[in-house]
Parts: structure tokens; sequence; C-alpha cells
């Protein structure tokens, strides 16, 4: 079997997962380290499904191909050594076996510090930190940054991103990326946390945010090349101008001194996850606000890890809006659903409402028969829920103004649900250890409890003591109330294109099980979880309208050889270890694309492909890693080509400019630059096949 590898550079057991304390501090504002803000004694669903998995299944597959981590490099860089493939096994290079579309040697565990992609692939960067995309902005210089600059250059940290059809223009799509935070130790020299500059900053607002940029795609290959200064190319900050919608927007819970409308808000924080509409415009979803406002006393705000004292990059000291003691609505007009419209440089990108404010890690989109939107999204938090939204209003189909018009309030009206999920198996039999029900199986059902409706009319509460406006505020204060299953990290939720099943990431929850925590159920099967899960949901009659569900154990992460894990039935010799899953993907042929976030199995994080249906269901394959300190973001699977974000490259405990933890990309004496990479077939062939 694998032989694990220790996690360079990073305590072992001192972070949930592999993630470093750097990571923690900027990404999420030591989400983890802070006192659980669910407190209410709904049922926790986390530890519930490991326990699953010792059904086995008789089918026979390819065992895993062992092979060596891959040298250290950087990618795609001229006069820096280039990452290689992982090589082929003894004995010479032999076709891959595997469900379509995951035909390829798997990428062995490794910690080399570069990206790693299997045998007979190539791969290149994309685009990095700081590359201008706008007209006028100049040439990335880390040595003169200024916030001027940085607003014409794509942004820090990339993760979700979008591909976009060019109409028009033979050979080029639009890249949509989010940019969720800064690590401003890595971004400056000889910064200090304590005295952050005015002018570091404003090159951190400009920083964060989202980017549009189209890219032109190599005819000799398969990496893709921003074309600069296109007049689509876009940058959006923390100070750009964004519009509440919905039937939060114009409410005295969001009006503040600079906006007594309660309607127009500067910026979008900490984009994590997203998703794209059937009408062509993109949604991100503002994960970890709260870590940017400081001086809380609320219990609103406790509930949702608002702090109480300093944050962590200290804006408040520049704009008051950050200090809840000076303007105490300002945090209640982040924590939402964005659209943006890409083919619109000039539109004013929304914050919808009506889909709650919680750390929204995606937002994904389904259609119902008659063509209204159903928009599923997690809360990032240990103990909290996932939910989704029906909209009330059909789709039109077209480009026309009027249907492009109409199409941007689909997610204004409609109703929000949070969901419960009930284990079949009686409550003494789930012990937290992985130990299966006397039926054999983790499974359950579940159904969607309404929260609050939006009309064009008004809104109206479904919660007691509560009115419209408070649900869609204090969404996770509703979903208290109502009693929905508590989970372990609910992160990206999408639904398959192919069979209308719904795939649920749960990261990890170290503390299920724990003295005053929540013990496994049926649902969230294992006590300190830290490695993670995925969780199937089928629809009642496959429709994503209905409030009635069935869901099941798919996948319970971590090394195969650990009894506590499961892949689906399929033979657990023959499948990759993963741990920490993230942020999911389908292709064309169903298959689920998995990038993990802080793995603790002593290797890099990593994109896994991973058979939903046939006789390979279950079978998980490793198809790349990333490097030191970084995390899989945003994963992207065309017919021939893959695209990841390489978010937070080099951020290992005490890291700095002056002292990195990798050089990637560009190799040694630059910076380490956050980037999104493109990874093809040599051959030119489509992925996997």
């Amino acid at each position: 079997m694998r032989k694990l590898l220790p996690l360079i550079g990073t305590p072992s057991g001192s972070h949930p997962g592999g993630r470093s304390a750097m990571t923690c501090r900027f990404r999420c504002g030591d989400a983890c380290f802070h006192e659980v803000p669910n407190t209410s004694s709904n049922e926790y669903v986390g530890d519930v499904i490991a326990g699953a998995l010792s059904r086995r299944s008789m089918m026979r597959a390819a065992a895993v191909v062992t092979v060596a981590a891959a040298g250290a490099g950087a990618v795609g860089v001229a006069g820096a050594p280039e990452a290689q493939a992982a090589p082929a096994a003894k004995g010479g290079p032999r076709k891959p076996e595997g469900a379509r579309g995951l035909r390829f040697t798997p990428v062995a565990p490794n910690t080399a510090d570069a990206v790693t992609v299997p045998e007979g692939y190539r791969q290149d960067v994309v685009i990095r930190w700081g590359e201008p995309i706008l007209r006028g902005a100049p040439a990335f210089d880390p040595e003169k940054q200024t916030a001027k600059a940085q607003a014409g250059q794509f942004g820090y940290n990339c993760d979700f991103l979008a591909l976009l059809p060019l109409r028009g223009e033979h050979g080029r799509q639009l890249l949509v990326a989010n940019h969720e935070y800064t690590d401003e130790i890595l971004m400056f020299r000889d910064y200090d946390p304590e005295n952050p500059t005015r002018e570091q900053v404003e090159i951190a607002w400009a920083a964060h945010g989202l980017a549009v940029v189209a890219v032109e795609e190599d005819r000799r290959g398969g990496n893709l090349t921003p074309v600069t200064r296109h007049h689509l190319n876009r940058r959006l900050t923390a100070t750009s101008e964004f519009r509440l919608t919905g039937p939060v927007a114009g409410s005295d819970l969001v009006k503040t001194s600079a906006d007594p409308s309660g309607t127009k808000v500067l910026g979008t924080l900490n984009n994590c996850s997203g998703g794209t509409t059937p009408w062509g415009t993109t949604l991100h979803g503002e994960e970890n606000f709260n870590q940017y406002f400081a001086n809380s006393s609320r219990a609103t705000d406790k509930r949702y890890g608002i702090g109480t004292g300093a944050t962590e990059r200290k804006w408040e000291r520049f704009d008051k809006r950050f200090d809840v003691a000076q303007e105490p609505n300002e945090v209640h007009r982040f924590g939402y659903v964005v659209e943006l419209d890409p083919y619109d440089p000039d539109s004013t990108p929304r914050k919808h409402t009506a889909l709650g404010r919680f750390k929204h890690e995606a937002a994904t989109v389904r259609l119902t028969h008659d063509g209204r939107p159903v928009v599923y999204s997690g809360d990032d938090e240990r103990f909290d829920y996932f939910y989704k939204f029906v909209s009330s209003k059909r789709m039109r189909h077209g480009d026309s103004r009027s249907a492009r018009e109409h199409n941007l309030t689909l997610l204004d009206e409609g109703t929000l649900y949070v969901a419960k999920l009930t284990g079949d198996s009686p409550a003494i039999e789930i012990d937290g250890t992985g130990k299966l029900p006397k039926d054999g199986e983790f499974d359950g059902s579940g159904e969607w409890i309404p929260l609050a409706t939006a009309t064009a009319d008004g809104a109206v509460s479904h919660v007691e003591g509560m009115t419209a406006e408070e649900v869609f505020v204090f969404t996770r204060l509703a979903g208290d109330k109502v009693g929905a299953t508590k989970m372990d990290r609910p992160e990206d939720i999408e639904p398959n294109p192919v069979t209308g099943k719904v795939y649920v990431a749960l990261t990890n929850n170290s503390n299920r099980g724990k003295a005053g925590y929540a013990a496994a159920d049926e649902a969230n099967p294992r006590n300190a979880n830290k490695h993670g899960h995925v969780l199937e949901l089928t629809e009642r009659w496959n429709r994503p309208e209905s409030t009635r569900f069935a869901w099941s154990l798919f996948l319970v992460a971590g090394d195969p050889e650990d009894p506590a894990t499961y892949f689906a039935g399929f033979p657990k010799e023959s499948v990759s270890p993963i741990s920490c899953p993230d942020n999911v993907a389908f292709d064309d042929h169903g298959n689920l694309w998995i990038s993990t976030d802080g793995s603790a199995l002593g290797s890099h994080d990593g994109l896994f492909g991973v058979a939903t249906r046939g006789d390979r269901r279950g079978e998980l394959k490793q198809f790349l890693t990333v490097p030191n300190g970084a995390e899989t973001c945003g994963p992207i699977i065309q017919d021939r080509r893959v695209l990841v974000a390489v978010q937070h490259p080099g951020e290992v405990d005490g890291a700095s400019v002056e002292k990195p933890a990798s050089t990637w990309p560009d190799g040694p004496g630059s910076y380490v630059r956050p980037a999104v990479v493109a990874v093809w077939r040599a051959d030119g062939r489509d992925i996997g096949v």
C-alpha cells in the first residue's frame, strides 16, 4: 500500500487537518480555534456517515499504481525547472484502466513543491497574482506594489473559477475568478502585523474580490493565455460598488451612516466557491466575512464568529465600517451570494439577500422542470447547516436585454430552506467509531424546512419569533430554531448534471463527539472527524423543488487502510487516499471531481476524480497535487482541459517573504504567487478516456 508522508513545515496535530496556523489566521480568522458559534442542541449529522464504511462490493478493479513523488520545481517558467508528471510504473507505460473520464495513472501522495500531474499530461500557469488585466495596469513588481496597480491586476488567492463562452471570438473564453483573502506576510517584505500601513491595507482591499479576464486557447497545446486589455476584463474589489437586492434591501438592519438607503454596499469579501447559472452569470459565496469586523458585543454577531477585539488585518483602523462598535450594521451587508454578469462590464453586481446570510461556501444551480432555479449552498462552519433556495420565477431563454434583466431578478423571490436529516437506525447503534448499524449501512431520509418566503409584495417568515428580515439576516439563528441538522463543515454542494443526485462535501470536524459538543449521528458518523466525508442526496422524484429527500453515505475520507473509510463499496485497495474534501465539480461523464483543503494524511492537497455510477462507482483516483502549503480550489473539468486554482502556496507556519516555504511558480528568488493552472493530455485527446 501507499506510504503516507510527513507534512513538511506544518506542526502535526496543531490545526485541523493539515492546515497551517498561518492559513487559519488569514483565511478564516482562526475559526477552528474560537468557540463554536452554534451552541444549539440540534442533532449533529457528521459522525453518522463514517459508519457506512463496511459495505463491500464484489466488483474487481485494477489496483492503484504506487508511484514515486515527482521532483520539486516551478511550473511553466522560463529558466526554472518544470514540474514533472508522475513517473510510470516499472515495466513501462500501460494503458490506464478506470471509468470513462478517469482513465489515467493516479498521482501518488507526495510533498513536492510543484503541481504534479499524471503520466502523459502537461501543465502550465494561466495567470498569477499581480498580472495586469486592465488597460493601464503596470507589470507586477512585488517590491513596488500600489493599491492603484493592484486594482488593475489579477487578485490574490484565487478560489472559484468559471470558464464561459465568448461568442464571435473563436478560441477564446471568459475566465471568472474569486479572490478569497490576502496573506500580507507573504505579500509584503518586512510586514509588521501589528502595524500595517495604509498603503498595505489598501493594496489588500484591491487584492480581494473578483476578476474577469478573457483567455485564448493555445492551438499547439492545452494552455490558456490571458488577453490583456480585453473590453470585458474587469476587477471588483473590497471598495467596488455592489447592490443589495431582495427582501433585506432597504431594511433598517442594513442601513449605515454611509448608506442610509440600505441598498449600496462597498465591496465583497472572502469569496470562496461559487457557481454558474443557466442564464450566463456567475455566483460567488461570501464565506468567512466575520474576520474583517472588530469590536462586537452582540449575541447575533457571536453566532457568526465575529470577535470582540481587534482583527488580524487591523482594517478597522483605516475605515470605521469595519468597526462594529461604530457601524453596527455594516457587518449585516456581508455573508450573501453575489451575482455577477461578466458579459456587462458596466453592470453593478448584486448581493441576493433571499438566499440567506451565512458563510456561503458555494452556490450551485439546478432548474426545475418548469424552469425555476434551485440554488444549493453550504455554511462552512463546524456544526452548521446546508440550505437551498427555490425561486418562484421562471428563467427566460435568449440573450435579449429584457430576458437578461428578468433573469437577474430570479434569485430575489422564492423560499429559503434548511436541511434536516434523519437516520434509519436506532441511535444506540451509532457510537462514533464507524461501526455499521445492524442494517449494514448509513442512510436515511431528510426534509427541507422552510425558513422564509420572499415575494414581490414582501416577505413572510416561517420561523416562530423571527420576522422575515431577521430570518434572511440572521439565517443561522433561524436554522437553530427549526432544528436543522448540525453538519461537519458543509462546503461545496453540487448537483450531478447527469443523474440529478446532489453531493455535499463535508470537510472535517475534529470537535465531533468531544465533551460539550454534539456526538456522532448517522449522517456524520465519526467522532473527531479529521478527514471529512461526502453525502449523496436524492431529491424526491428527482425534482430539486421537492421538500423531501433520501440520503446515503457515498465516501468517508481518509487512508483506505483505515477501517473507518468507505468508497461507495469499491474495493479500498484500489483507490487513492483522500482527506478533507472541499470544492467539487463534475465532468460530462457524471464523475465527481473533489479538491481538498488541509489534508491530514501527511501529503499535499490535490484533485481527485471518482465515479458515481456503474460497476466502478466509488473508484477514486488522484489527478494532481499542489505545492507546499497550497490548497486546491475551483476545479473546472472540460473535455480536454482541467483548471485548478492553486491557493495560498507557501502558506506554512514561520514562512515570510524573507523566508519562503515555497518557490512556486517562478523559482528561487521570486515571490510565491497564487495562480491558476491548466492541465491537458500531451496527445491532445480528451481527459481520462
